[in-house]
């Protein structure tokens, strides 16, 4: 074990990839596609949402420590209850590949320290509340074979997906989440970020959550001059219930974005050009026709599918993103990957291989969602969070960020560019774009573990 921060802010010297000069839209890509949207959602694993959707890999059953076989409950999307998902939570339930620990877990709920979970996460959300996302499956193309890249919570889940890894140095990597609100360069001074080695063992005096440790996928779109916007909420994680922040409050590092841990663009001209908020932004560009050529979507906590939202607005959400491109000028040039960062502690069937000391993790849905996409498919291919990297770098020429993007599947082969493009079908939900332009934010922050 590492025995101060200090260490680990010394030992490597990543992110030194020097950035061109701002520049438009319209890179060349090396496909039909020339625009690539990431939609992530919160904490759900892939039996969760899409137990019993056929030919894909489910079970109606789990295991609990007693070797009893357990039937899936049906819970609702506004179930309140958060479940331990941090890399602790994953041992536990993962148990040495016997995938046995689900009733061993504890719920985070605050005010509820230790209690057990039981049964609770041998769950799986009622069909009707996820539809949405069934119709974009059954449409286009399902993966049921996609890992979190890490067996860990959501800020290295969110690194992960801008920079394919959260190694800061040889054996040593980032490890569920910082000591203190808000994640990344605007924390308060004092905040460290644990660490986890490669024997497993886990160090929390670990750096301040402000990195120029590694490079990330910004890097390589600046210098390559391909368009790009992360779209994420404006929290306020300074009080115990969230709510509009004081008047004359200065917002700039309250967003919940992956990118304020990545010093060179939270202190950098891509954070006031490249990270946009509200998420809502999205669907105004696409109206507008400035949509960038690659984009990430943060939800506000309030359409997340997280547990602790006690709501259900979370496939509309995602819905409205997708039938404004899909009736907009984008629609034949576009791919839009529907993802979850993490699992949430909820119950999976399928034992994630572990191809280091971080992971891979449990299994979350991924949907690809495009005229190119291969119509009414499941994929088996397995893929990882770093996958969707791997799919921004071939399909706009990037050279490889060098870490887990170089061992991920693309998820390429989800699509199939000599099929005619397909004509888009409205995905039906209760709210539309226009309801989500309306919705005033709730300032919390999306998934404070």
């Amino acid at each position: 074990m590492l025995s101060s921060g200090a260490t680990l802010l010394g030992g490597c010297s990543g992110g030194s990839v020097d950035l061109a000069p701002a520049a438009p839209a319209h890179a060349t890509s090396t496909t039909r596609i020339s625009h690539i949207v990431m939609i992530v959602q919160e904490n759900r694993s892939f039996d969760n949402l899409f137990d019993g959707f056929p030919n894909a890999n489910t079970t109606p059953t789990g295991t609990d420590h007693y070797g009893n076989q357990i039937a899936l409950g049906t819970i609702t999307l506004e179930a309140g209850k958060d479940i331990d998902h941090s890399h602790g939570g994953f041992v536990i339930e993962y148990d040495g590949g016997k995938m046995d620990g689900w009733d061993e877990i504890t719920y985070f709920n605050p005010g509820h320290p230790g209690v057990y979970a039981d049964d609770y996460p041998i769950s799986r959300v009622e069909q009707s509340e996820v539809q949405p996302y069934w119709d974009m499956a059954a449409q286009y193309t399902l993966a049921d074979n996609m890992f979190a890249t890490e067996s860990s919570a959501s800020f290295t889940a969110h690194q992960d997906l801008i920079a394919a890894t959260t190694t800061i140095a040889p054996g040593f990597s980032l490890v569920d989440t910082p000591t203190l609100l808000p994640w990344g360069c605007d924390a308060p001074s004092g905040t460290t970020t644990p660490v986890i080695g490669t024997n497993g063992e886990i160090d929390l005096d670990g750096p301040f959550p402000c990195l120029s440790q590694y490079a990330t996928i910004a890097d390589l779109l600046d210098k390559a001059r391909v368009s790009w916007k992360y779209y994420a909420p404006v929290v306020n994680p300074y009080v115990d219930i969230p709510g509009p922040p004081a008047p004359g409050t200065n917002l700039a590092g309250d967003v919940w974005s992956a990118f304020d841990a990545i010093r060179a663009v939270r202190y950098g001209r891509d954070w006031v050009a490249n990270v946009s908020s509200p998420p809502a932004n999205v669907l105004s560009d696409i109206e507008n026709g400035t949509l960038p050529q690659v984009s990430w979507v943060i939800p506000d906590f309030i359409n997340s599918d997280h547990p602790e939202a006690e709501s259900n607005t979370g496939p509309a959400w995602v819905s409205s993103i997708v039938n404004e491109i899909g009736q907009s000028k984008y629609w034949n040039s576009t791919a839009i990957v529907v993802t979850w960062d993490e699992w949430g502690g909820w119950f999976d069937n399928v034992s994630p291989p572990q191809l280091d000391y971080l992971g891979l993790g449990f299994r979350v849905p991924m949907i690809v969602i495009s005229p190119y996409a291969r119509p009414s498919y499941i994929s088996h291919t397995q893929y990882e969070t770093a996958s969707l990297l791997k799919f921004v770098e071939e399909t706009f020429g990037l050279p490889s960020l060098g870490a887990d993007d170089v061992r991920a599947a693309s998820i390429g082969d989800c699509l199939d560019f000599t099929q005619a493009p397909t004509a888009f079908a409205v995905i039906r939900a209760p709210l539309r774009a226009r309801d989500f332009k309306l919705q005033r934010p709730s300032y919390h922050v999306v998934d404070p573990e």
